[in-house]
């Protein structure tokens, strides 16, 4: 048996909203007790007398999640101003969680601390991780190598950077009762469980390819020997690099690309800071897309992950998508969420976030990536 139920609520008042999550989650779950959770909060709610009201209703659960950037559920679809939680029931399915803390001070202590802390309470090798880490102290990429490192690079890592509605102030992460910052939760799934996922962005590779000749981490100084802002001005004139037009990084096989999106950068120095570090000699494109491409990715994404999904029903899905994406959709970025239910004759229970960096593998052979500007999808079930 694997059950999982949802419960979502746009109360303003934090223990109202949480007594409406928990009240859904319990007729949904009709006696049975959940193992584990995933608690997606916007910044502003009490978020420790949350997680004790959770804590309280359904005791010893395993319970990770964030601060986020507008949330998304089957009982609500698109929310911002939210809290969303995802339980999971199973005598089958292994879940268990971890914590490591202070990451910017250490990624690889911190994430090997998060993942022996999991293992060390599960009796299975772990299929698959989710996660909800912090974004601003430290980079998103150095906590996902520090995972893949403790975990091996060929469990695939499913998630997004927690976020803080915008204001890139500060950003918290739960572990059982627990409100942290700078901090990596996560939850190791092992035994029976089966998955499948996808990832699209909508946005396409335009003009020639080049190669990022001068980087350090997520800032290019130079692209084919030049200035970095020489190589946006050619495709867009007297336009400031911008999150319309990021780059396609392509892997070391060239067949896919993952993109990054810039953030901010130097008239001085010439360079472009982005949201995610970018490989030294990295070949790029710019790329673009419209409000339709976009759209059509959420909707491939989905397609893609139920298409591939190894058994015969699903239990669930979880949704990651960017900031960026919310942003630029604007009053469209319901339809993300609406998309994907144009595929499905049965409810599927399903919950998910808005990030500040999206973490999955770009297919089911390769290794876990850091993305901006994607939407990540994830089926979970047991046959």
């Amino acid at each position: 048996m694997f059950k999982v139920v949802v419960g979502h609520s746009n109360d303003p008042d934090s223990l109202s909203a949480v007594d409406e999550v928990i009240l859904q989650c319990a007729s949904s779950l009709a006696g049975d007790i959940p193992k584990a959770g995933i608690l997606f909060a916007a910044i502003d709610f009490e978020h420790a007398l949350i997680l004790q009201r959770i804590y309280q209703a359904f005791p010893g659960i395993e319970l990770i999640g964030g601060t986020t950037d507008g949330e998304i559920s089957s009982v609500l679809e698109f929310q911002q101003d939210s809290i969303t939680l995802m339980l999971f029931c199973s005598d089958e399915v292994e879940i268990h969680a971890g914590i490591g803390r202070k990451v910017s001070s250490d990624p690889i202590s911190a994430t090997k601390q998060a993942v022996e802390q999991a293992k060390a309470k599960s009796t299975a090798p772990p299929k698959l991780c989710l996660t909800h880490p912090e974004s601003l102290t430290t980079s998103g990429i150095s906590i996902l190598n520090g995972l893949k490192l403790a975990l091996g690079e060929y469990i695939p890592i499913f998630g997004g950077l927690a976020g803080d509605q915008s204001r890139y102030q500060s950003t918290y992460q739960f572990f059982q009762t627990e409100v942290l910052s700078d901090s990596v939760p996560i939850l190791l799934f092992s035994g029976t469980i089966l998955f499948s996922h996808a990832v699209a962005s909508g946005w396409h590779p335009i003009g020639q390819t080049s190669k990022a000749t001068k980087v350090d981490k997520n800032i290019i100084y130079e692209i084919d020997g030049k200035p970095a802002l020489d190589f946006y001005h050619h495709y867009l004139g007297s336009l400031p690099p911008s999150m319309e037009y990021p780059l396609a990084v392509f892997d070391q096989n060239g067949d896919n690309f993952y993109i990054r999106a810039p953030i901010a950068y130097n008239q001085e120095s010439g360079s472009i800071t982005f949201f995610g570090d970018i490989p030294d000699q990295a070949v790029i494109q710019i790329s673009e897309a419209d409000h339709e491409d976009i759209l059509a990715a959420s909707k491939a994404s989905f397609m893609n992950a139920l298409d591939n999904y190894p058994g015969a029903k699903p239990s669930a899905v979880l949704f990651f998508s960017c900031v960026a994406r919310r942003q630029i959709l604007g009053t469209r970025a319901q339809e993300e969420y609406q998309n994907t239910k144009l595929f499905l004759t049965d409810y599927l229970p399903a919950c998910g976030f808005y990030s500040y960096g999206e973490i999955a593998p770009i297919d089911r052979t390769s290794q876990t990536q850091f993305h901006n500007e994607t939407f990540v999808t994830l089926i979970l079930g047991t046959w």
